[in-house]
C-alpha cells in the first residue's frame, strides 16, 4: 500500500496550479490522439532497473510505472514507453488512459485517482499524446498484457533527479531544438517518454515551471 500522503497532496497541488498547454485538432488536425498515464505505484523489489546507481531519494516508497513494447509490434518494438495508446472513436483522452492502463497493465483505476494533467506532446509518429498523473494504491498486482508489454519496471522517483540528467544531444539537421533523452539505470529513454517524464520531474517534483513540447525525439521514434 502507498501511504506517501505528502506526495500525494504535493503532486495534486502542482498539477492544479499548473497552465496545462493543450493542443487542439484545430492547430495539429494531421495528427491522431492518444493518452498515456504516469501512474504514482509503490516501489517496491520487482522489474528494477540493473545498474541503478545511489541517489537521495524524493520519496522513500514512491514510483512510476515504465515498460517495454514487446518487439513483436509494428510500432516502437522494444521502447520504453509509459502505459497508454490511441484515442477510440469518440472516446475522451482520460477515458482512453485509463482503458489502456487496464489493458496494458491489468491496472484498473477511478477516474477520482487522476491528480492532473501535463502539456500535451506532438510525436514526429503522428501523434497528440494527453499525459495523466494518477495515483494508485501501491499496484502490487499487475498483469501485463503479453502481446504488447515485454516488461514492467518501477522507477523510482528518485532516479528522475540523477545530476545527469536530462542527457541533450544536436538537433537534427535543418531543426534548432536539441533532442531529448533521460537516463535510468544503465540506458535511457528517449523523447517523447523522455519529455514527458522531464515535465514530470520539473512541475511535480520540482515545483518549476517547464514547457517540453519543443524537444525533438531521435530518428528512431518517428516510424
Amino acid at each position: 500500500m502507498l501511504r506517501d500522503e505528502a506526495l500525494r497532496e504535493a503532486l495534486h497541488a502542482r498539477l492544479a496550479a499548473w497552465p496545462r498547454q493543450a493542443i487542439t485538432a484545430a492547430s495539429a488536425p494531421q495528427h491522431r490522439r492518444a493518452a498515456v498515464v504516469l501512474a504514482i505505484a509503490d516501489a517496491g523489489h520487482g522489474g528494477a532497473l540493473s545498474g541503478l546507481p545511489q541517489h537521495r531519494r524524493w520519496s522513500h516508497e514512491a514510483a512510476l510505472l515504465l515498460t517495454r513494447r514487446t518487439r513483436q509490434l509494428h510500432s516502437h518494438a522494444g521502447q520504453w514507453s509509459l502505459p497508454g495508446g490511441r484515442l477510440d472513436d469518440d472516446e475522451g483522452a482520460l477515458h482512453a488512459a485509463l482503458r489502456e492502463l487496464r489493458e496494458e497493465l491489468g491496472l484498473a483505476l477511478p477516474q477520482g485517482s487522476v491528480l492532473g494533467a501535463l502539456d500535451d506532446y506532438a510525436t514526429r509518429s503522428g501523434y497528440v499524446i494527453t499525459p495523466f498523473v494518477a495515483w494508485t494504491d501501491g499496484a502490487a498486482h499487475l498483469a501485463p498484457a503479453a502481446a504488447e508489454v515485454e516488461s514492467v519496471h518501477r522507477i523510482e522517483l528518485s532516479e528522475l533527479l540523477r545530476a545527469d540528467s536530462p542527457l541533450f544531444d544536436p538537433p537534427h539537421e535543418g531543426h534548432v531544438h536539441p533532442v531529448l533523452r533521460m537516463p535510468l539505470g544503465d540506458d535511457w529513454v528517449a523523447a517523447p517518454t523522455a519529455a514527458l517524464l522531464y515535465q514530470f520531474r520539473e512541475v511535480c517534483l520540482r515545483g518549476r515551471p517547464t514547457r517540453v513540447a519543443h524537444f525533438d525525439q531521435p530518428r528512431f521514434t518517428w516510424r
